[in-house]
């Protein structure tokens, strides 16, 4: 049942990122503007980490449970399933995204949808090598807050949310303009499903860049947090969140 339950959030918790936040710059970008974008981003990552941190971690980011993984903070069969539960709810939140969008006349939900890009589809022209680093370094930055603030756990506690969330939305202000600011694998394969196109050719950078940012943050920490941790197991979570009730 633990399994099952932790699972479920992250795959819940990825639907939810994606449609809200993805949601928030295909829908409504063109009134609330970067800065609208990238608190969404943020608030509702905050949001998800209050709700389901102390059950599954509520890492809703591929790049986030490789580097717990690389932390030595979670078991590798524990990290498949992560990813399977994650790029899951990415695809799911892209799929009820693109019904809603499809029902408001006149809105371009075809190549862009909310998809990442370099060279003509980025906002400032970045060049694919410019588009590699700062995906990254905006990751780097990402999974480097959520291992600081978990504290050698593979969950995060409720208050955790805070610095996440303005992480989060920190790398979205300056990643924005740049690539669209994935961070995040599943949050750009959905998107990229349905946008279809160049999206699905540039797809390749915004899976592995911030891969490599989540793994190079977990070395990172490694060294400015150097405090063993135990590898969490799918059991865990539930006993986590049974101690977070007592609390």
């Amino acid at each position: 049942m633990a399994n099952r339950t932790a699972l479920t959030c992250e795959f819940l918790g990825t639907l939810l990122l994606v449609f809200c936040a993805v949601g928030a710059a295909v829908l409504a970008g063109e009134y609330i503007g970067t800065l609208g974008t990238a608190l969404a981003f943020g608030l509702v990552l905050l949001a998800l980490v209050s709700s389901f941190g102390a059950v599954s971690g509520c890492h809703v980011n591929p790049a986030v449970t490789l580097g717990m993984l690389c932390a030595g903070r979670l078991e590798p069969r524990t990290a498949v399933r992560y990813w399977a539960a994650q790029f899951a709810g990415g695809i799911a939140g892209a799929a009820l995204l693109f019904v809603v969008a499809s029902q408001v006349p006149g809105l371009k939900v075809k190549e862009t949808f909310g998809s990442n890009g370099y060279g003509g589809r980025s906002a400032v022209g970045i060049s694919v090598l410019g588009a590699f680093l700062a995906e990254v370094a905006l990751t780097f930055l990402l999974v480097f807050v959520v291992l600081a603030v978990s504290r050698g756990r593979a969950t995060l506690a409720g208050s955790a949310g805070l610095p996440v969330g303005m992480a989060f939305a920190v790398a979205q202000l300056v990643g924005g303009p740049l690539t669209g600011a994935s961070m995040n694998p599943a949050r750009s394969l959905g998107p990229a499903l349905f946008a279809g196109g160049a999206a699905l050719t540039q797809l390749w950078l915004f899976l592995a860049a911030p891969l490599v940012g989540g793994a190079l943050a977990a070395l990172a920490q490694r060294l400015t947090h150097p405090a063993p941790a135990a590898p969490m197991s799918l059991a865990e979570p539930e006993a986590s969140a049974a101690a977070a009730r007592t609390r």
